[in-house]
């Protein structure tokens, strides 16, 4: 079958997948900063928490976002998915920001243990993203034109 070049998807998912990063940092940055005001002076600004929420659900909308693409783009380029361990590590990934965001609901309801949950997720998140980049980045050198 003659398809169409998907070079311009793995462009979105490159600049998705820097957008990912930065707002991973975004949350760590703010999250660290919430935690730490929460120990020394029991509030924070008004803004930090809504802005940790937003990018929370940007984060998980990016990743969405990028599964999508990968799917498209893999069944578009070979008609069958599974070609590298890059898939289950970004099932895992999807997994556990999903995961996050869900004990982040948690939080708020004050059940015991669900801020140690989330964090923990979060952590392990950031190993799971950077296994994602090194997959991802022997996935996108298939694509790219010699």
């Amino acid at each position: 079958m003659d398809l169409p070049s998907f070079l311009w998807l793995w462009r979105i998912a490159a600049w998705s997948m820097g957008l990912s990063l930065l707002f991973y940092g975004l949350l760590a940055f703010s999250g660290i900063r919430m935690r730490s005001y929460r120990q020394r002076i029991r509030s924070y600004d008004a803004w930090l928490r809504p802005f940790h929420i937003l990018s929370g659900i940007v984060l998980l909308a990016l990743v969405l976002g990028l599964l999508a693409i990968g799917i498209v783009g893999t069944l578009g380029e070979y008609g069958t998915l599974g070609h590298s361990a890059h898939l289950p590590i970004g099932l895992l990934v999807v997994g556990l920001t999903l995961l996050s965001a869900w004990s982040a609901t948690r939080i708020g309801l004050g059940e015991p243990g669900a801020r140690s949950l989330h964090i923990t997720i979060n952590l392990t998140l950031l190993l799971g993203f950077l296994f994602v980049l090194a997959t991802g980045w022997s996935v996108v050198q298939k694509y790219l034109p010699e």
